[in-house]
């Protein structure tokens, strides 16, 4: 079964004790931290609470991992055989999400703001869809950021969805 040493208290630093050794029940799923593999563990007599991250050269459970591996290898593989059941040129769709990623956004293509879409916070920060001058597409902007470039245009927007209500009080006078 797996296992992994426990590092020596000081106590047992002193008495010169065996380090205890925990057995892995299951590995659980896989990180990479600073460059170095990780895994999530079960361990063997222990709720799930106590799961933790360990770094690979920390354990010795091969045949674990590697059938942890193999279980998500074939998780991996099915999402993309529909994937491609569902896209007939999926060569082109890669490239094309890869050259997508790599246009700049927003402000960053140099393009003048036509005008504000919409706007929406749920990312947590207040964010602008632009429409800009010249181009079909919309790009979401930070707000504080349109603010100091296009403030007009943000005035605009505000105005256009400005409404005024009147108080009974105000109308009896």
């Amino acid at each position: 079964m797996g296992k992994k040493q426990n590092t020596k208290t000081k106590k047992e630093a002193q008495t010169q004790e065996e380090p205890e050794e925990f057995v892995v029940e299951k590995v659980m799923d896989q990180r990479i931290v600073n460059g170095k593999v990780e895994f999530y563990l079960k361990w063997k007599g222990f709720t799930d609470a106590d799961n933790t991250w360990e770094p690979e050269e920390n354990l010795d459970c091969p045949e674990l991992i590697s059938a942890f591996l193999e279980s998500q290898k074939n998780i991996k593989e099915k999402p993309v055989a529909v994937k491609r059941k569902a896209s007939t040129e999926e060569g082109e769709t890669d490239s094309a999400k890869k050259i997508e990623a790599e246009q700049p956004r927003g402000f960053a293509r140099n393009l003048n703001p036509e005008k504000i879409i919409g706007a929406t916070d749920s990312s947590g920060e207040l964010m602008f869809l632009m429409k800009w001058k010249d181009s079909d597409e919309a790009d979401l902007v930070p707000a504080r950021e349109a603010n100091t470039r296009c403030p007009q245009v943000v005035i605009a927007f505000y105005e256009e969805r400005l409404t005024w209500h009147s108080c009974p009080e105000d109308e009896a006078q």
